[in-house]
């Protein structure tokens, strides 16, 4: 079972948005969406997530596409980014145990392109402002039901 650690990051470098959960692929001992990252890394996690962004841009301009597919690897965490038509940057931080992680990339892929749909509603949002954090209970909620369809 893979824990994944997904943040939203704002044009301005800051994250606006950050979910922790684990697959929901049942095991015997755990809970299913419950992360479980190491301690050391869980405390981390938002660190790795900070100092892939030069990464990220990096990539962003020798690549024509929004999902730039894995591009770092720390301390056994994988970090996979995506960059929206607005400079948000959508990464998510997951474990290396999975066996199969060509199933991993095109999952991690659906399950950014559908959360940029999401995003690209609450933009919409007349009292949403870009870079403020996103709060609301129902964008929460449905990035979970697309983690657990995907991840």
């Amino acid at each position: 079972m893979s824990s994944y650690y997904f943040t939203i990051i704002g044009t301005k470098d800051a994250p606006i948005y950050e979910l922790e959960f684990s697959s929901f692929k049942l095991s015997s001992h755990q809970i299913p969406g419950k992360s479980q990252f190491p301690p050391n890394i869980k405390e981390i996690l938002p660190f790795i997530t900070h100092s892939s962004l030069d990464l990220i841009e990096e990539s962003q301009w020798s690549n024509n596409q929004y999902n730039l597919g894995k591009i770092d690897s720390f301390y056994g965490i994988s970090i996979n980014a995506f960059i929206t038509q607005g400079n948000i940057k959508f990464v998510i931080c997951y474990d290396n145990n999975s066996a199969n992680s060509k199933y991993d990339e095109s999952s991690i892929k659906q399950f950014f392109v559908e959360v940029n749909d999401l995003y690209v509603k609450v933009l919409m949002n007349p009292f949403y402002s870009v870079n403020d954090a996103i709060t609301s209970p129902d964008f929460d909620l449905k990035v979970k039901l697309l983690a657990r369809k995907y991840l």
